[in-house]
């Protein structure tokens, strides 16, 4: 199956890239069809339609209506956010994390604190903490009679962007961004932990509660009750403001599927540093002093530096599952790269200027974000369509093109987004494209293999909606529409 749809990406990509001796399509068929819907769904009344449709192999305009109006484009902004860190920090980017120490090392006794310096990498799982402490254990040290110190200077301490709304604060895609966090999974939600919620064995019983990863950070109140096949199941999951106590209420029908669900949590520095303390204690080495959060004195020496994947590796998750932690962090790592800032500020100042070299005006723009999840961002479909001609050009653009979601691919890590979405014959495995949906608002921005074997462009930023669902089943009979020519 994987190799199946690597040669589908493969066979759009070269689609994409080399000169086509098609004629560009029949704009009045296209043009008739394409208005008819848009004119007839009734979910589309007092909705506003931005689309832009080009060809992949000129940039030529097939279709557009609307596509000058700035819109709200949900994730599709993350498109942009891929490019920009592509073109400035390069596919084989890697983010460190560092250990450092401040004193000498006798008797296996390091006489001094202990650093962990985190410099924005959202793909540190437990398992890298342990290795971490292993690293210390390899240096002879079994005990630190200072400080353990979780250093995250490496950004700002603001911790959420400025449009977040306060109802996603303990939601995975709303987790903290700190320079210094951790992911419960390989999916690397950063900043949250999953919590897995199974029924009791028999009626009557408290669900069993489990946290990925296991850690005391994270208090469980568990108010659940197992309940007879028969029953409702109903659970629900709450994170207590500014703090990391997790109630956990409702009912589980006995034999019935465990519910998992991602949680953000408080002060994702904090927690970093927790689990590092555990993996040390696993390693026999015990710290004597404190267990705190500081910056690391100029005169620290570095004992281990760990690496994360390359973002060319890192965009799969970040693209194919919308991890809006990711693209904040790549934001930050892309003003502190090149304004010395890890912050939004320089992060999207950096973004404006480098969105220049795809042919996009930033003052056409309003960014807010790197992950869309603001309303307040605003982009028109001719921008997102304008993009993803340009980005065919760079030398990264296998990468890019690799990330993006592909219709009805079962395979998490390959579908994403799409892989319940347009399975049928014309369109199965010949879209690639990114998703959006935040509250009223459905976009899809991408490319589709046509059936006279071109390679089309689409965006399709749909704002306003009664029902953001709806605006999925639209996109997809839009994009049908095109693939059928």
């Amino acid at each position: 199956m994987l190799k199946r749809l690597n040669l589908i990406v493969l066979i759009i990509l070269i689609a994409a890239l080399i000169p086509q001796s098609h004629p560009v399509l029949a704009d009045n068929n296209l043009t008739q069809q394409l208005n008819q819907l848009l004119n007839e769904d009734p979910h589309l009344q007092g909705a506003i339609a931005g689309i832009s449709i080009r060809s992949a192999e000129t940039g030529e305009v097939i279709y557009d209506h609307l596509a000058d109006v700035r819109l709200r484009p949900a994730s599709n902004m993350k498109l942009l956010t891929a490019a920009a860190a592509l073109s400035v920090l390069g596919e084989d980017y890697t983010f460190k994390t560092e250990l450092l120490s401040d004193g000498a090392v006798k008797n296996k006794t390091l006489k001094g604190n202990l650093y962990l310096k985190g410099k924005g990498d959202p793909t540190l799982l437990k398992t890298d903490f342990d290795k971490l402490a292993a690293e210390i254990k390899k240096h002879g040290i079994k005990k630190i009679t200072g400080n353990l110190i979780g250093d995250d200077s490496w950004y700002d301490d603001v911790r959420y962007s400025e449009d977040l709304p306060w109802s996603d604060e303990q939601a995975y895609y709303g987790a903290q961004i700190s320079a210094l966090t951790a992911s419960p999974t390989k999916d690397y939600d950063s900043g949250s932990v999953m919590i897995e919620v199974k029924p009791g064995n028999s009626k009557g019983d408290k669900a069993e509660i489990k946290v990925t990863p296991d850690t005391d950070f994270i208090k469980v109140v568990n108010q659940t009750e197992t309940v007879p096949e028969d029953g409702n199941k109903k659970v629900n999951i709450e994170r207590e403001h500014a703090k990391n106590t997790v109630t956990i209420t409702g009912t589980l029908p006995v034999k019935s599927k465990p519910e998992k669900e991602w949680i953000g949590v408080w002060d994702p520095t904090r927690y970093a540093l927790d689990l590092f303390k555990q993996s040390l204690t696993e390693q026999g080495i015990q710290v004597s002093g404190k267990i705190k959060t500081g910056t690391t004195p100029t005169n620290a020496e570095i004992v281990h530096t760990h690496s994360s994947i390359k973002l060319s590796e890192l965009l799969v998750p970040f693209m194919k599952l919308s991890n809006n932690g990711h693209a904040e962090t790549l934001v930050k790592e892309m003003g502190k790269v090149e304004k010395g800032e890890g912050s939004w500020e320089k992060g999207l100042k950096v973004m404006e200027a480098e969105l220049t070299k795809f042919g996009i005006n930033p003052k056409t723009l309003v960014l807010r974000d790197g992950s869309g999840i603001s309303h307040v961002n605003l982009v028109p479909a001719t921008v997102l369509s304008q993009l993803l001609f340009s980005v065919q050009q760079q030398s990264w653009f296998p990468a890019f093109l690799h990330s993006l979601p592909i219709s009805g691919a079962s395979e998490k890590m390959e579908g994403g987004t799409l892989r319940n979405r347009m399975k049928g014959p014309e369109v199965r495995g010949k879209v690639i494209a990114k998703t959006g949906t935040i509250s009223t608002i459905s976009t899809i921005s991408g490319y589709v293999n046509t059936k006279s074997g071109q390679t089309i462009i689409f965006s399709i930023l749909l704002n306003n909606l009664l029902e953001d669902s709806k605006g999925k089943k639209i996109e997809d009979k839009l994009i049908t529409i095109i693939a059928n020519q």
